[in-house]
């Protein structure tokens, strides 16, 4: 059996592959790790327990929280609010313990929990590792007194509201923007929060029912936005995923810009304002080539990591870096928040159109980006691909033919069964022809 967490905590289809049993043992198994670890030493523990509005929130939620106070630990329900949110609030509260529900840009079937320490900050692998290995054991449990209490802190959304406010510079007032919520986790919290910042918002995306959460919609599926910016006549679309941990953008004209134009543009920002610190962004090995150009010709260098936020997010404190992200749209900015946050990223792109008085398309021409094409293979053994001396051979191949002036890259998901293909080069034809060759080496694994 394969590990269970996964590069973003422990996802499946809910009732299925997470079932209600896995979720009140996890959380049980959270509770008497970090309490063995010392995290609750000297004071009753406190967890957090937030969700996006799945159906399967409902009654994954209650069993994480019956788990948790049966492990003896008070829990604070903040209801349905972004991971970030949760993130940020598992530190504001004095919380020992953030639990998140949460595909994030999954389809509605699935589910998923991820955990925060009491930083903030996903719980280090080794962690993980110690949890899953006590799921499912025997145990004295608290009984009386000791068990957890539970209460409602709906509430507190309105101070993750008023820290994201008190992060932008300059006011978004003259703005028209779209903001696409994907039916999610900020259908409340991102239109309240750029109208607050002074932004005229107009939103799409914002009528979660539980089962339509990234259905057509979101960072996942830009078109509704594309067209409603150009029929709406605004200055900019914002879209975000289930969770909201990601933000994508769409130009005034219906054009895409991705997350690494969005983190060219805000590392320039931040250098130009002097908060980019040691001139360095910390991103993966997905972005663009086109994005590694840019900044090398903008004098900023370029750490890159495994895919997955959390291995950016070593690397940043490793080295003692604030910025940096994935083309998926996921920022971290260290400065403001502990992981990737789409609302904080989108109040920060649209100040920086506020501050410079320019177009969101003039901003990303910062880069150039190398026609990209992304294959997603499933029903394929993702162990095969990693080891496969055919795979590598064909890889090899096409990375003669392609020169410096392109690359591929070849990597199982870490959070879905499948493996993706990535090809870049000069033409989208070549990219594309090049994806199809190496798709059909990995198909025959």
């Amino acid at each position: 059996m394969g590990r269970l967490f996964g590069t973003d905590g422990v996802r499946g289809v809910a009732g299925r592959d997470l079932t209600g049993r896995l979720a009140m043992d996890l959380s049980v198994a959270a509770a008497r790790v970090l309490g063995e670890a010392g995290a609750f030493e000297g004071h009753r523990p406190v967890a957090v327990v937030g969700r996006d509005p799945r159906a399967s929130g409902e009654f994954l939620e209650a069993a994480v929280v019956a788990g948790l106070a049966g492990a003896g630990v008070d829990v604070l329900r903040l209801g349905v609010l972004p991971t970030p949110a949760v993130a940020y609030l598992t530190h504001t509260l004095d919380a020992d313990l953030g639990v998140m529900l949460s595909a994030s840009h999954n389809p509605a079937p699935d589910n998923g929990i991820k955990f925060f320490d009491r930083s903030g900050h996903k719980l280090a692998d080794e962690i993980e590792d110690s949890i899953e290995a006590h799921l499912g054991e025997d145990w004295d449990a608290p009984t009386g007194a000791a068990v957890g209490r539970v209460r409602d802190a709906y509430g507190a959304v309105e101070q993750y509201v008023a820290h994201l406010l008190s992060t932008v510079p300059v006011s978004l007032d003259g703005l028209r923007v779209v903001v696409d919520c994907a039916h999610g986790a900020a259908s409340s919290v991102a239109p309240e929060t750029l109208r607050r910042a002074g932004a005229e918002v107009i939103t799409i995306g914002n009528a979660p029912d539980g089962l339509n959460i990234n259905a057509g919609c979101g960072s996942t599926h830009l078109e509704a936005l594309r067209e409603e910016v150009v029929r709406q006549g605004a200055d900019a679309g914002i879209a975000h995923d289930g969770d909201a941990d990601r933000c994508l953008a769409v130009t005034a004209g219906g054009e895409v810009v991705d997350g690494d134009q969005i983190m060219a543009i805000l590392a320039l920002e931040l250098r130009e304002t002097g908060r980019l610190a040691q001139d360095t962004v910390v991103a993966t090995v997905m972005s663009n080539l086109g994005f590694k150009i840019a900044l090398r010709e903008a004098g900023i260098a370029m750490v890159e990591t495994a895919v997955g936020d959390r291995y950016v997010l070593e690397a940043m404190k490793a080295g003692g870096y604030t910025f940096g992200g994935e083309q998926s749209g996921h920022v971290i900015m260290l400065d403001h928040a502990t992981t990737g946050d789409g609302v904080l990223t989108g109040l920060h792109l649209l100040a920086a159109m506020a501050r410079r008085g320019r177009k969101l398309d003039e901003l990303a021409q910062v880069m150039h980006r190398l026609p990209q094409v992304l294959i997603n293979v499933r029903g394929v053994d993702k162990a095969r691909a990693k080891t496969s001396p055919e795979l590598a051979a064909a890889i090899a191949e096409a990375e003669t033919g392609l020169g410096d002036g392109g690359r591929v890259l070849i990597r199982p998901s870490g959070t879905e069964p499948m493996v993706r293909v990535m090809v870049e080069a000069p033409t989208p034809d070549q990219a594309q022809s090049v994806a199809e060759r190496l798709v059909e080496v990995v198909r025959t694994l």
